[in-house]
């Protein structure tokens, strides 16, 4: 028998709850090769290797571009072998690519360790965690994942403040293989050992820790799954890639300039720090909202109420006036990146059931990761051009906007008389 086994037949609870905290260990430790992370080592690499800034946010850049182009592959991967088998691999990996990091002396080292592990992060562990998280959940699946959204803020909190604490005692390059030892101690024994792909595989049903083999609650199951040719026709696929791009535009274009924009306002370098850290939590406390409005509202409405809030965020900037209209708006928009980690992966797998999550994620992951490298580079041209963020942040709201305009009329698809369904078992 099992580890995974004996716990579930020995715990009073849903064995699901395991499978979250698993997965919610990963959305943790990704943060590793977060960008916020990145900030921590970028002064003390700078000044040691004698290397720009430019050079050193260049392997972010490499990084994002591969999760792009790696995105369908790893939502393929996961539906052929197993989240448990990815996740695994990509704690193991991002472990290995964080201690190589603390030993590269030339960009091209660096490049090729942060880059790998800037992939982990955005592209298999991001796609990994949310499918086998929603296979285990269909009634409670948007509080389940508002839970590893709030783990991802956790680790989106923690790491950077880590970081400047190690770099401090003992330098960056041992900060670096601390991480990787850090990686693997959080992460790899619950992937590695806990993790299991569906309920079924484990005589249980989705939300109920007991299995109900009656003919009338199979036949209560209102899933229905859809494969990649058939939901790749749909119009609702479509706006669910192009309304997260827009979404994402206005992410990477806040997100990636907030601190600096801030700092024009007026605010000194640590009020915009904290401003920063208003961001994370209310992502995370966001993450936990959003969960619940997502399993009580129709996805349609989620939306709708999600494009507001990104608008109202991107306008509030240009009003800041203060600390305390900034921190507010840090807030606002905070909660607006909680929806944004929450909203898609729920409708998704609500709209195309279980079977082909994994490939139907990867389908639309780089509409995201293409929207936010537009959004970055978008308010980096405008404030070159004119000196001011302004101009950005007006067409960030119109983003979504335009966001709001597309999925006005969404609503989850519906089958032709000919295409057949298969049911999830």
């Amino acid at each position: 028998m099992s580890i995974a086994t004996l716990i579930s037949k020995k715990t009073p609870f849903f064995y699901g709850w395991v499978i979250l905290g698993s997965a919610g260990s990963t959305q943790i430790v990704r943060n590793a090769a977060a960008s916020l992370t990145l900030a921590i080592f970028m002064y003390p690499m700078a000044e040691d290797l004698g290397w720009s800034r430019t050079v050193i946010a260049g392997a972010a850049s490499v990084g994002g571009l591969a999760a792009t182009l790696f995105s369908p592959f790893m939502g393929w991967a996961v539906d052929k072998f197993g989240a448990r088998a990815i996740l695994t691999s990509s704690v193991l990996i991002l472990g290995i690519s964080s201690i190589i990091s603390g030993w590269a002396t030339i960009p091209l080292v660096f490049y090729i360790s942060y880059g790998t592990g800037r992939v982990i992060l955005s592209s298999s562990i991001q796609i990994s965690s949310s499918v086998v998280v929603s296979r285990w959940f269909i009634k409670l699946r948007g509080r389940a994942n508002g839970v590893l959204t709030f783990c991802h803020s956790i680790g989106m909190t923690s790491f950077p403040l880590l970081a400047s604490i190690l770099i401090g005692l003992y330098g960056w390059q041992t900060t670096w293989k601390i991480f990787g030892f850090l990686v693997w101690g959080i992460a790899l024994i619950p992937v590695a050992i806990l993790i299991r792909e569906t309920p079924e595989s484990m005589g249980l049903k989705p939300d109920d820790d007991i299995a109900q083999t009656n003919e009338q609650d199979v036949e209560a199951s209102p899933e229905i799954n859809w494969s990649i040719g058939q939901a790749i026709k749909t119009f609702s696929l479509w706006q669910l890639a192009l309304s997260g791009g827009l979404f994402y535009i206005v992410h990477g274009g806040v997100n990636n300039h907030m601190a600096a924009l801030l700092q024009d306002y007026g605010l000194s370098a640590n009020q915009a720090a904290i401003a920063i850290s208003i961001n994370a939590i209310f992502t995370g406390l966001g993450g936990l909202m959003w969960g619940w409005i997502t399993d009580k509202l129709s996805m349609r409405l989620c939306y709708l109420i999600l494009s507001v809030l990104m608008g109202i965020s991107s306008i509030g900037f240009i009003l800041v006036s203060g600390i305390v209209s900034a921190w507010i708006t840090a807030a606002i928009f905070g909660i607006s990146l909680g929806g944004l980690l929450v909203v898609p992966s729920v409708a998704i797998a609500n709209y195309y059931g279980r079977n082909s999550l994994g490939t139907i994620r990867g389908f639309i992951e780089p509409f995201g990761s293409a929207g936010t490298a537009i959004g970055a580079i978008l308010s980096g041209i405008i404030f070159d051009l004119t000196g001011v963020y302004e101009i950005a942040l007006i067409l960030l709201a119109i983003a979504a906007a335009l966001a709001f305009i597309l999925m006005i009329s969404s609503k989850p698809p519906s089958l032709s008389q000919n295409i057949s369904l298969k049911k999830f078992n």
